[in-house]
Formats: C-alpha cells, structure tokens, sequence
C-alpha cells in the first residue's frame, strides 16, 4: 500500500496586528480550528518573529492522491474565508 503525505504551505497577512502577542493568538485559533475540521497537522512555520504575517504548514497523510489534494484545498479554502488573515500565496505538495 503506497503512503502519500501531502503538504500544503500558506503564506497569511496579518492587517491590523500590532504585536506578536496578538498574532500568537490569532494563529492559535486558526490552527486549532483547521487541525479538528479537516484532521491535518498544522504548525506556524515561517515569519515567527514577524508580528504583521505568518507562514503556516499543513500536513495530511494517506493513500489516494486526489483525496489529499482535496483536502488541502478545502483548508486553503477555509483560510481564505475565515477572516483571520488575508492569504497571499499557497502551495500544495505531495510527496511520493
């Protein structure tokens, strides 16, 4: 059985934001609320001491690519509708 893992990498703007503190606890949110909707792993892994962006990484994991795909748009897609941030760039890979 072949194992696939899929990672999806989101680049978010943070309008408004004035401290870290305040960006720490919007990212929170939004992770936690994407790791029990959608079953991925979900870290901040990029601009961390960046208080105005955030760089965020999903993973997922399984057999059928498509099915991973899928998933990981409907984060992107979640992102983009939340609220939480204004994405500007996102990236899906799988790897193989």
């Amino acid at each position: 059985m072949p194992i696939r893992v899929a990672v999806l990498e989101v680049r978010l703007e943070l309008p408004g934001v004035r401290s870290l503190k305040e960006k720490r606890g919007i990212v929170k949110g939004l992770l936690e609320r994407i790791r029990h909707r959608f079953e991925v792993s979900a870290a901040e892994v990029d601009e961390l001491d960046r208080w105005d962006g955030a760089g965020l990484g999903f993973a997922a994991v399984g057999n059928e690519v498509a099915a991973l795909q899928s998933r990981l748009q409907k984060v992107a897609s979640f992102i983009d509708g939340d609220g939480a941030g204004v994405m500007v760039d996102y990236r899906v890979e799988i790897v193989t």
